[in-house]
């Protein structure tokens, strides 16, 4: 399984949106321009993360976009979910009614303990949580750069 370009960026545009909570609204080129995204794709993405309730969008002349809720309560997970649909590698995970062998295989089993550990592990990371391994990556991140 490959998480695709889409949840790649949800998940960039959501640290971003994260590293700059409790400021004004951040303007969709901007996130774009700091993320390396396309502005129209990335607005594709945005739509999906206003619909699932993880973002806001703010029109006006001081408008931009905004975290729905605080960092510490918005999970990876959700993120990935939202714009991925579900972490299952195989439809029968999901769906066990679909194949006749589902008692009896030792694979679906598997792959059921497969996604519920991909998502325990992004459920146990906050958006909080990924804002501290940036700045413990990159700790000169939040200092500006001012040249005479």
């Amino acid at each position: 399984m490959k998480i695709s370009t889409k949840g790649r960026y949800a998940s960039r545009a959501m640290l971003d949106l994260a590293s700059n909570f409790n400021k004004k609204p951040v303007l969709l080129k901007n996130i774009a321009k700091r993320q390396d995204i396309s502005v129209r794709y990335l607005e594709h993405i945005m739509t999906t993360l206003v619909s699932a309730g993880l973002v806001q969008s703010i029109r006006g002349k001081q408008g931009g976009f905004t975290l729905a809720k605080s960092p510490e309560k918005i999970q990876l997970g959700q993120v990935i979910t939202a714009v991925e649909g579900s972490l299952a590698l195989v439809d029968c995970v999901d769906n066990p009614n679909m194949c006749k062998r589902m008692k009896q295989c030792i694979i679906r089993d598997i792959w059921v303990d497969l996604k519920k550990c991909m998502t325990d592990l992004l459920d146990s990371i906050t958006l909080q949580d990924m804002v501290e391994m940036q700045r413990q990556k990159n700790p000169d991140s939040d200092r500006c750069m001012y040249y005479i």
